[in-house]
């Protein structure tokens, strides 16, 4: 049923229809009304979980941890300096391999201090070893955190799915939520195949030493290449339940005969596809939406790109003395194929600057100059910033 929702309150909603048998809460903006809304589901009956309001992110980490190794259903929700704080419990969960599911409301980073929306959190975790999902939509939020909850059972990974923050989650969108019945059909019952049990002793986390730990890391790894199919099909199933795909690891859009295409995440792929309906003149390009930044769909990339001469790469988070941190990976797997596209590198939006409709004439404007840095900063009127501007 369709119904005007705040995205922090639809991915509330989404998570209930999941049942989890615990949620840990703690307050942080912008994720503050995911935790608000769940809590009041619980208030009302509507959702039956064991609810934990904790003293800080870490604990919170730590609550589902424990919860997910006994063979609960967990979940929790953070954004910006909170995940940070989560880190060392996030290598934790994902090293013991723990399937739980989190939200993360991407924000910037301090210092400076800004509350507003980029990607610096989540990239931050990038190498922790969680599945990363990013939504261009309410919609894609609340359908990939359905999702999120039976790919996280089947792999045995924990699943971050990232939405931008106050983008997303305060805007109010119309929201098709599925059915609960309907999704406690399509959602196996909980189980994990390693839950502690004190019937059936045995040990998570413990100490390896170097004798095993690289065959575990590398186990890890090849746990994640595998999550790729998993993905797919999860999406693939959730299609043919519900009648809507969350976009799988990648998706493709505009002209397949455009010899410049543009990759993002997030919601800035909103602003592109707006841009392209309304700047026609502008040129032709091949849009494409990156889902799963973890584990990265090389493959998947290396097909959407042939044909391309120019590939413009958007960034929400830069790695200082490098450049942007999408772009620099998408290189790395393009340098592989047999024709790649020149790349592009721009970062767009840092700080929760805004974005207007236009960036998609500027782009195709950049990519046409010859003298064009391989990376750059885009300030508010789209123009390049050098690197010795202050």
């Amino acid at each position: 049923m369709r119904e005007a929702l705040e995205g922090s309150q639809a991915i509330a909603r989404a998570v209930a229809l999941c049942e989890p048998d615990v949620v840990a809460a703690y307050p942080i903006t912008p994720q503050t009304h995911i935790v608000e809304n769940l809590s009041e589901l619980v208030a009302q009956g509507d959702l039956h979980t064991e609810f934990v309001s904790v003293e800080s992110e870490f604990s919170a980490a730590s609550v589902v941890l424990g919860a997910a190794a006994t063979g609960a259903r967990a979940y929790t929700a953070t954004a910006s300096q909170g995940t940070l704080l989560m880190a060392e419990v996030l290598f934790n969960i994902a090293g013991m391999r723990l399937p739980l599911v989190m939200t993360v409301a991407n924000r910037a980073v301090s210092a400076p201090l800004s509350i507003w929306n980029d990607h610096a959190d989540s990239m931050a975790v990038r190498d922790s070893g969680w599945i990363q999902l990013h939504a261009t939509s309410n919609q894609e939020a609340v359908d990939t955190t359905i999702q999120a909850f039976r790919i996280t059972q089947e792999t045995e990974l924990p699943v971050m799915v990232c939405m931008d923050g106050f983008i997303l989650t305060h805007t109010m969108e119309p929201i098709d939520l599925p059915d609960r019945m309907a999704v406690r059909d399509w959602l196996p019952p909980m189980a994990f195949s390693r839950s502690l049990d004190p019937e059936r002793p045995l040990s998570l986390g413990m100490l390896v030493s170097p004798d095993y730990f690289p065959e575990i890391r590398h186990s890890h790894h090849a746990a994640m290449q595998q999550a790729l199919a998993v993905i797919e099909e999860v999406d693939t199933s959730f299609h043919s339940r519900f009648g809507r795909a969350a976009g799988g690891l990648l998706t493709v859009e505009g002209d397949p005969e455009a010899k410049v295409g543009i990759l993002a995440m997030g919601s800035t792929v909103g602003t592109l596809r707006a841009g392209m309906a309304h700047y026609v003149e502008a040129g032709p390009a091949r849009l494409i939406t990156l889902r799963s930044f973890r584990p990265f769909p090389a493959e998947a990339l290396r097909e959407a790109v042939e044909g391309l001469d120019c590939l413009i790469v958007i960034d929400r988070a830069i790695s200082p003395g490098l450049g942007g941190v999408l772009g620099t990976e998408v290189a790395a797997v393009l340098s592989q194929s047999a024709r790649p596209p020149h790349i592009l590198n721009h970062a767009l939006g840092l700080g929760g600057r805004d974005i207007p409709e236009t960036v998609y004439v500027d782009l195709l404007d950049a990519g046409r100059d010859p003298d064009a840095p391989r990376f750059s900063v885009f300030d508010a009127d789209m123009t390049k910033l050098a690197p010795e501007d202050r």
